[in-house]
């Protein structure tokens, strides 16, 4: 009780005054990462979590599963957007080959790792976020296409990765037990991947129809529409999981197919699902604090900087300019794009999940890289995000938007 009090009123204190440190580039993520590494040090902090448990695991998949949904409802009208080239250049070109420079890193810097332990190293510290930096894609000096492209590519590619991810944490699993059947480990990973798309096809389209049926005939209020949305990727995730599918998987191909639904329903429909994504997702990064204290007091390894420095910086930076030649775009556009890829929530949500599944030297490992990159991620892109939205506001000559007077609407 003590921890949700505590994560309650460093929220509401930041909701008082979230304009001015988003001058200062203090979002709520960073908030309540700062407290958490605050109330958490030392050897007799005031909170505690104990994050081996299994109600912290289940805590973590339930956010996964819900972040997943919301991202996926808007994949359709995103990907046949305005910039559905550079969109799907990013993600079905840039993606893989940022996995690919990440594992290479991996295998540069730490040779003495297993080869499907880097792998999920690299599904872990390539997935955006961009909470921690929301900033940028709010700062109308910044040109919208830029901004569009950089939301639709942070919102999508988590789902992309998740079944990489899980698909690598069975693989290292088993790769640690000699007695294990490695081929059957495999399978039994593509076979709840299949489980996972039959389940998110039928929950998906199913809880469309019905709450679209329902709301043009007047059978329903928006309230009660707002709790049936948020059922949805529950379902999805649960359904699969009982069935021996991919429940995340399951979660996001709901809302890839629930998405057109949400057209013909109420506008603060999915609000709901969206406000509790987020108010899960910033009691995560209080708890990252204390994963921030567990992984920085033992020390760590150089290499282990310089990795999570390449991950966020040339790991992103040259496969993005590599499947942007020839785009129509700027050099400055195609540098800001492959710079500004900062991680965040998703990083800590694998990270967890790997942490929790994998043997503990490895899972020390994991943590430690996850948790530098993900600082490195909130200084390098936090501090730049100010400097490069004056550098555009000089090129188009658009000033900072000014701050809404006392009393005046959003």
């Amino acid at each position: 009780m003590l921890a949700v009090t505590v994560i309650a009123g460093i929220l509401f204190v930041w909701s008082l005054l979230a304009l001015r440190l988003s001058r200062w580039s203090i979002t709520a993520p960073i908030a309540m990462m700062a407290a958490g590494i605050a109330l958490t040090a030392g050897s007799d902090p005031p909170l505690r979590f104990e994050l081996e448990t299994t109600a912290f695991e289940h805590a973590v998949e339930v956010i996964l599963a819900l972040l997943l949904f919301v991202d996926a409802i808007e994949v359709p009208g995103r990907i046949m957007g305005r910039e559905k080239n550079i969109v799907l250049r990013l993600l079905g070109g840039g993606l893989p080959l940022t996995l690919c420079a990440a594992f290479l890193s991996g295998l540069l810097l730490f040779p003495g790792q297993s080869g499907w332990l880097l792998a999920v190293l690299a599904t872990v510290v390539v997935p955006l976020d961009l909470a921690p930096t929301a900033s940028v894609v709010r700062d109308r000096r910044i040109p919208a296409r830029l901004r569009e492209v950089l939301n639709v590519e942070g919102g999508l590619n988590d789902g992309i990765v998740s079944p990489v991810f899980l698909l690598c944490v069975a693989a290292a699993v088993e790769s640690h037990d000699v007695r294990s059947d490695y081929g059957e480990a495999l399978l039994t990973a593509v076979d709840a991947a299949g489980w996972a798309l039959a389940t998110g096809l039928f929950v998906g389209w199913t809880a469309g129809w019905l709450l679209r049926t329902s709301w043009s005939r007047g059978w329903t209020q928006t309230h009660a529409m707002r709790l049936g949305v948020l059922a949805v990727p529950l379902v999805a995730y649960t359904f699969s999981s009982a069935v021996g599918g991919n429940g995340f998987v399951a979660a996001f191909i709901a809302g890839v197919v629930f998405g057109p639904a949400v057209q013909e329903l109420p506008a603060s429909a999915v609000e709901l699902t969206d406000d509790l994504v987020t108010l899960l997702s910033l009691a995560l990064w209080f708890v990252f604090g204390q994963i921030v204290n567990n992984a920085f007091w033992p020390g760590f390894q150089t290499t282990v900087v310089l990795y999570a420095l390449l991950a966020v910086t040339l790991v992103r930076m040259v496969p993005v300019l590599l499947v942007l030649m020839g785009a129509g775009m700027s050099r400055t556009d195609k540098l800001f794009l492959g710079w500004m890829g900062p991680r965040g929530v998703t990083s800590v949500v694998f990270g967890s999940l790997a942490v929790i599944e994998l043997p503990d030297a490895s899972a020390d490992f994991v943590s430690r890289v996850m948790v530098v990159t993900v600082m490195l991620s909130i200084v390098l892109h936090g501090l730049s995000a100010e400097p490069i939205a004056r550098y555009y506001a000089r090129r188009t000559g658009k000033p900072r938007p000014a701050a809404p007077a006392a009393g005046a609407g959003p």
